[in-house]
Formats: C-alpha cells, structure tokens, sequence
C-alpha cells in the first residue's frame, strides 16, 4: 500500500504520517509512503498542499487522461471549503484539528471499498459497504 502524503507543514505530514500508519494492521499489508513521482495507491493532502491547493490537485488526478481512481481524502483549513473538497472529486474530508483516528478509519473504509468487498471468513456476518463521500466536521 503506497500513500502519498501532500503537505508543506512538516507537522502536518509527521500527524498524517502516524495517522495513516496505523491502518497497517488493519489491512494486513506494509504501508509506505512517497513522493509524487509514483502513483500511489491513497492520497492525503492538506488543503494547502501546492499553489494550486488540494482542490485542484485533486480535480486534475480525477480529470487526468488516465484518471486516478484511488481513494483521496483532503484536510481542510474550514469547513466552509467543504463544498471545494467535493468540487473536487475528494473522498472524503476533515476539519483541522484531525482526529488521527478518524482519518485512519475513513481510509481504510475508502481503501477497502476501492477494492471490492472482503472476503466472508466463516461465522462471520457479511461487511455492509462504506458511502462513497462523507463530510467529517
């Protein structure tokens, strides 16, 4: 699982960081994280991630020739950009302070939903389906 995490607080990125690490476990694969160089398989951003913002980050990977069709979750300065967030094709987004939990379970929600239903393990009830958008205030 490779994340890309897009801040240019370096504090943002070390909360994302172990916010995001702790999915680890969870989806019982090694987590990683990059540059922009590769194509991840998640993306995080803070809204003020680039000159452009995360909004229109996130707008040109859905608008891409070969769209990105990863989970992006985007954290927002105020929840009056919320309505950006979804402009912009983003998952999912958060209002700073983050909970890193919060944003921990969202993503694994959007990661396993990107990636189709789990498989039942015996004796197990069947896993319901995540929404695809949700504004976490």
């Amino acid at each position: 699982m490779k994340v890309l995490l897009v801040s240019p607080d370096a504090e943002a990125r070390d909360l994302f960081r172990i916010a995001v690490g702790s999915i680890e476990r969870r989806l019982g694969e090694p987590v990683s994280f990059q540059d922009a160089s590769e194509r991840p398989d998640a993306v995080v951003a803070d809204e003020i991630a680039s000159r452009a913002g995360a909004f229109g980050m996130a707008r040109d990977l859905r608008g891409a020739v070969d769209p990105y069709r990863g989970p992006i979750v985007i954290v927002l300065e105020r929840k009056h950009d919320a309505w950006l967030a979804r402009w912009s094709g983003a998952d999912a987004w958060f209002v700073r302070p983050v909970d890193p939990f919060e944003l921990a379970d969202r993503l694994v929600e959007l990661i396993q939903a990107s990636r189709g239903p789990l498989p039942q393990r015996p004796g197990q009830p069947p896993e319901t389906q995540p929404g695809t958008q949700r504004e976490i205030a």
